[in-house]
């Protein structure tokens, strides 16, 4: 098996699909080493295994609104673009989204997966309960209530395997969308925080060169403005594609046209699902504060960044208070980097940009391409000790854990350890 982006190939030595939960449990119990796969969408090894890949999707599928609590609880594997539909056909929505719909939902979480917006946390800002498979077979509900729900909702898979989540819902509601071409890098630098912040997501997509910024898109409620200003550049007078001379024929819909948050929230129409991406994924979170240096500093590696992107697109993400959420504590920005299929290329770039923003406090996001070694985990996570004992304690043998997942949490394990 690959990954969505066919980067990569899975290790594993057996793959089951479990009808039910129960079956699933005896499995992890069992096994040696086992991991849960989603949608693949992962660009690294952190969803890998030298044993056992469990797949949920024969798992009984649940999407179940309760209004009078205002959540929906639905089971892991289901992907987001299934979520909404059901949750907007019964009048309820959630909060952000990430750009493609088809994403799932417990490994969208589990990594620290956002949309974007100053006042807008992660996908996992929504969850008010989960439910996962200990390393004993135990099955486990946790909500804000348990002392290690903090820690299991970003839980990079470590802490078990991710069956059901409970998310806050709200009214359903509606947006628009503009977007605004030729942003000049000056003004983008001098009043970063102030243009983010002007819609309910903005999201600023380049490749670093020239003089402006190629093009920025404004999702508004519909009880504010779509185009508040014009911030010295130009509104688009057709629908655009975030890559240049693509068509925007899968794009949500553009040009100040109202439609239910579900069609505007993501880059493209739910209707479009990929099978799968040529192409390469990095992510890098860093406080707000930061982001006019942060984004000068990587407008310095122009040259030998934009030749290897398809495109760049810096967002903004609430703080929350997940243990390892790249936006722990933190109002963020996200520095996105979409990179053409060349990893050796990719790779060898990579630790030079890292290098550049680690000056700003730059923590990756778990599921695209990093260079584990080149990072302080302790120092960028405040609870990061506490999540690995955790991990020994609840895994002692480690059958969650590969190469990658030991590189972040270190390769000790307790005296029961493998």
């Amino acid at each position: 098996m690959k990954n969505w982006a066919g980067n990569l190939e899975y290790s594993s030595a057996d793959v089951q699909r479990p009808t039910s939960v129960d079956q699933l449990r005896g499995l992890v119990a069992n096994a040696p080493r086992i991991k849960a796969l989603g949608s693949r969408h992962s660009f690294n090894k952190v969803a890998d295994t030298d044993g056992m890949h469990v797949l949920l999707d024969a798992l009984p599928q649940e999407i179940s609104l309760d209004a009078g609590k205002g959540t929906v609880k639905v089971s892991g594997g289901i992907s987001y673009g299934a979520l909404c539909r059901a949750v907007e056909e019964q009048g309820y929505a959630i909060h952000n989204l990430a750009s493609l719909p088809h994403i799932s939902v417990a490994g969208a979480i589990q990594t620290g997966t956002h949309g974007s917006g100053v006042g807008n946390p992660s996908l996992a800002g929504a969850v008010v309960s989960i439910d996962l498979v200990r390393a004993n077979g135990e099955l486990v509900t946790l909500s804000a209530d348990d002392d290690e729900f903090l820690a299991s909702v970003v839980g990079i898979g470590a802490l078990g395997i991710v069956t059901g989540l409970e998310l806050a819902v709200r009214p359903s509601y509606q947006m628009r969308q503009r977007v605004l071409t030729g942003l000049p890098w000056e003004r983008a630098l001098a009043d970063f925080a102030n243009i983010a912040s002007a819609a309910y997501s903005v999201s600023f997509f380049t490749d670093y060169t020239g003089g402006s910024i190629p093009q920025v898109w404004f999702k508004a409620l519909d009880t504010e403005p779509a185009l508040p200003e014009l911030f010295g550049a130009t509104a688009a007078t057709a629908a655009l594609h975030p890559l240049p001379g693509m068509s925007a024929e899968n794009c949500t819909g553009q040009l100040d046209e109202p439609a239910k948050w579900l069609d505007r929230l993501p880059h493209f129409r739910h209707e479009f699902t990929p099978s799968n991406g040529e192409e390469l994924q990095s992510e890098f979170l860093l406080p707000l504060e930061h982001a006019p240096a942060a984004l000068q500093a990587v407008r310095e590696l122009a040259d030998k960044l934009a030749p290897l992107l398809f495109i760049s697109e810096i967002r903004t993400v609430a703080a929350d208070e997940f243990w390892l959420s790249p936006f722990y504590e933190q109002q963020s920005v996200a520095l996105h980097f979409t990179w053409k299929p060349l990893q050796a290329e990719v790779e060898a770039v990579l630790p030079e940009l890292e290098e550049a923003l680690r000056p700003f406090g730059a923590r990756p996001h778990w599921g695209k391409l990093f260079t584990p070694s080149l990072y302080d985990f302790a120092a960028l996570y405040p609870r990061f000790e506490d999540f690995c004992s955790l991990a020994i304690t609840n895994d002692p043998s480690g059958k969650f854990r590969n190469g990658l997942l030991d590189s972040i949490l270190g390769a000790k394990t307790s005296s029961l350890g493998r």
